[in-house]
C-alpha cells in the first residue's frame, strides 16, 4: 500500500512540487510524521511542527522548501483531498477471498461473481448477492433479500427478509436492517391517545395491555448508502421503509417504521426518526436530534445537534432547540434567557424602590 508522491498527486488531481519519486507508506498528523509518512499539514497552523516528515500535503502557496521538505502536494479543499487520500491508503479488514467453509448458504440463494463471504455467515433462501460484494464474519442475510453489486458488510450485520438494497452499500458492525417496527395498540382508547388530543390530559382511561401490530412491509435502500455501527432500521408496517440514494447514517441512528428519506441525507450519531417521518433531499441532522412521528421535513433542511422536531419544517430551514424553531429565533430566545437573572435583579430593585416611595408617602 505504498505510493509515490507523483501517484498521490495524480489521484488527488493536485499540484506536486519537489521529489515526486518519494515513496509514502502512511498518512500522519504533522507532529508524529516520520520519513516515510505523508504529513497532513493543510493549514499554516501546522507549519512549525512537521516532525521528521520529508513530504507533506500543504495549503496552496506554502513555502515547502522553507519548511524543510523534499516534496509537497498542494490542495485547495483539504477534506476533499483527505477523502481521496484515505481511500488510497485504507488497508481494509482483510476478510480474505472466496467463501469460508463455515458459511451457511441456502441452495436457493444466488451468489454473484467475485463475492467474499466470511466465517459463520448465513445466506438465506431466495437471497441475491450482487457481484463483487463482501459479506464479513457472522453476518445474516434474510430470505428474499436483494443486495446490489459491490456491497461491503462488516462483521455481525443482519438484514431481515425481503429487504431490497442497491449498489455499493456499506454497513458497519452490528447494523440491524429490517427489524419489526415498534407498533402496538390497546383494545380501547389509551391514555396516550387522549393525551395527544388534549395536549396533556389522560382523562378517565384505564391501564391496558399492549397488542402487537406486525410489520408486513420491508426496507428499500438506494445506491451508495452507508449505515453506521449499531444502526437499527425498522420494516414498514404495510408499505416499505425507504432510504434514498447516497444517504449516510452515523452510528446508533434509528429509523422507525414507514420512514421515507430522500437522497443524500446525512444523519449524525444517536439521532432518531419516529414512525412515518418523511425527509426531503439533502437533509442534515446533527447528533442526538430527533423528529416526531408523522412529521414532514422539507429539502435542504439542517437540524442542529440535540434538536427535537415536533412539527413540519419547510424546505431550506435551519432548526435548533426543543421544540425546534428557526436557529435565528432560538438564538434570540437563548440571549433573552441569559439576561433573565439581570432582569430579575432589576425588577427586584424597582419593586424595592417603589415600595420605599410608598412608605415614605
Amino acid at each position: 500500500m505504498s505510493y509515490t508522491i507523483a501517484q498521490i498527486g495524480v489521484a488527488l488531481q493536485a499540484e506536486v512540487a519537489g521529489d515526486a519519486s518519494l515513496i509514502i507508506a502512511r498518512a500522519s498528523e504533522p507532529a508524529t510524521a516520520g520519513p516515510d509518512d505523508l504529513a497532513l499539514a493543510m493549514s499554516p497552523k501546522y507549519s512549525n511542527d512537521l516532525g521528521r516528515a520529508r513530504a507533506a500535503v500543504l495549503w496552496p502557496g506554502a513555502d515547502w522548501q522553507g519548511l524543510g521538505l523534499q516534496a509537497a502536494i498542494f490542495v485547495e479543499r483539504p477534506r476533499m483531498a483527505l477523502s481521496g487520500l484515505t481511500a488510497m491508503l485504507d488497508k481494509g479488514q482483510r476478510f480474505g477471498h472466496g467463501i469460508h467453509p463455515s458459511a451457511v448458504i441456502d441452495p436457493d440463494a444466488r451468489i454473484g461473481d467475485d463475492v467474499r463471504i466470511g466465517p459463520l455467515s448465513v445466506i438465506s433462501a431466495g437471497a441475491q448477492i450482487g457481484p463483487g460484494s463482501v459479506i464479513g464474519p457472522h453476518c445474516m442475510i434474510g430470505a428474499d433479500v436483494t443486495l446490489g453489486a459491490g456491497a461491503y458488510l462488516r462483521e455481525m450485520v443482519s438484514i431481515g427478509a425481503r429487504a431490497q438494497i442497491g449498489a455499493r452499500f456499506i454497513a458497519q458492525p452490528g447494523a440491524r436492517i429490517g427489524v419489526d417496527g415498534f407498533s402496538y395498540v390497546t383494545p380501547e382508547v389509551s391514555g396516550v391517545e387522549v393525551a395527544r388530543q388534549t395536549m396533556g390530559d389522560q382523562g378517565d382511561t384505564k391501564p391496558q395491555s399492549w397488542i402487537r401490530i406486525h410489520s408486513l412491509g420491508a426496507v428499500r435502500i438506494g445506491d451508495d448508502v452507508e449505515v453506521g455501527a449499531n444502526c437499527t432500521i425498522d420494516n414498514g408496517t404495510i408499505r416499505d421503509t425507504v432510504i434514498g440514494d447516497g444517504c449516510k447514517l452515523d452510528n446508533q441512528v434509528h429509523l422507525g417504521h414507514n420512514v421515507v428519506m430522500g437522497r443524500d441525507c446525512l444523519i449524525a450519531g444517536q439521532s432518531g426518526l419516529s414512525g412515518s417521518v418523511t425527509l426531503g433531499n439533502n437533509v442534515i441532522m446533527g447528533g442526538q436530534s430527533g423528529v416526531a412521528d408523522n412529521t414532514l421535513v422539507g429539502d435542504n433542511v439542517i437540524i442542529s445537534g440535540g434538536t427535537k422536531v415536533l412539527s413540519n419544517v419547510p424546505a431550506g430551514r435551519v432548526m435548533m432547540g426543543y421544540p425546534a424553531v428557526k436557529m435565528t429565533t432560538h438564538t434570540d430566545i437563548y440571549k433573552a434567557q441569559r439576561r433573565l437573572p439581570r432582569l430579575a435583579r432589576d425588577v427586584a430593585a424597582l419593586k424595592k424602590a417603589m415600595f420605599k416611595d410608598d412608605t415614605e408617602a
